[in-house]
């Protein structure tokens, strides 16, 4: 029976469009003149998580990306320069970088399997709506996702002897190798998991960061609008949380750039999209069950963020299988 190491040492499309060049093909990876890898080059419509295995033979230049990016060895190594640090992974090491860091990366010989999990942010907010998550990865996510200010970061864990961590990374890369209909949802799952044994794990974290009461704060918030995203209001949570209006108010806005009301419209929306590919139910009624009684009130805001009409979006759409 082939292992799965024996299944990841073929070449894929990519190398060997590598190997023919001797240069990356930066078209392949983005659409702007800033080497800025988009997601949207790998992702499937309405796909927030994809895992796939990092390109070998070739050094990959100074690059950021506009997602959540986690590096896996799974077998052999990896060295490559975050932001000014030399950083070389060994096997079953995971580094976690944020869409503000750059890196470059050493090419990589035909026994360094690495696997590249990249992961759109608002998955993450996914997450904290139902996982009590604290410690270094959450504040991490917060930082990156919410942040008013653009901080590149990264989390590296030295988590090669930890079986937990490892059966779940492996649980994935299976899932990646031989997928089936209800793999995109098991993903989701394990990568839950995988945070929840990462936050037990702190200390095979290099590098550390303090979880403030304003993060905690903001994590209650994301999972009070994802529970009552209908009815949702400032002042209500502020109760919920026993603080004045006003200050709670301050502190979403610093911590994330954004109001309450934008992070509930953003929340309200995203929920739409899901109905809208996922449901039959018609327009008026998406907007009713996502908390807009103003059918106009809706369709001008939908339009006004995603650029294009619910139906328009529904057509363009529905033919993806839901995720």
């Amino acid at each position: 029976m082939v292992g799965l190491l024996e299944k990841m040492l073929p070449l894929t499309e990519e190398e060997k469009d590598i190997l023919e060049y001797r240069r990356v093909m930066k078209a392949r990876y983005t659409s702007k003149q800033q080497f800025i890898i988009e997601a949207n080059k790998f992702l499937a419509p309405g796909t927030e998580i994809m895992i796939r295995k990092h390109t070998r033979f070739i050094d990959f230049p100074p690059h950021r990306h506009d997602y959540i990016e986690m590096n896996y060895v799974y077998n052999g190594s990896l060295k490559q320069t975050i932001g000014d640090r030399a950083v070389e992974l060994q096997k079953g090491e995971l580094v976690v970088l944020n869409q503000h860091i750059e890196h470059e990366i050493e090419a990589c010989g035909t026994e360094d399997i690495i696997i590249n999990f990249i992961i759109q942010p608002s998955f993450f907010n996914y997450i904290f709506s139902f996982l009590n998550v604290e410690g270094p990865f959450y504040s991490f996510l917060i930082d990156s996702i919410h942040g008013s200010e653009p901080l590149g970061q990264f989390l590296y864990f030295k988590c090669a002897k930890e079986a937990s961590v490892q059966q779940l990374l492996r649980k994935m890369v299976e899932e990646m190798m031989e997928p089936d209909a209800y793999s995109q949802a098991s993903i989701k799952l394990y990568v839950g998991m995988l945070m929840i044994e990462l936050a037990k794990k702190a200390n095979t974290l290099d590098g550390k960061q303090k979880l403030s009461l304003h993060n905690q704060w903001i994590r209650q918030t994301f999972a009070y609008i994802d529970e009552q995203y209908k009815h949702a209001s400032l002042y209500e949570l502020a109760e919920r949380l026993n603080q004045p209006h006003y200050l709670l108010s301050k502190v979403i806005k610093k911590q994330t750039g954004k109001t309450f009301k934008a992070l509930l419209q953003e929340r309200r929306l995203d929920i739409a999209k899901e109905l809208l590919v996922q449901s039959d139910l018609p327009v008026s009624v998406i907007a009713q069950e996502i908390g807009y009684d103003n059918f106009s009130y809706f369709y001008q805001i939908f339009k006004k963020h995603f650029h294009t009409t619910p139906l328009v979006y529904r057509k363009k759409h529905a033919s993806s299988p839901p995720q």
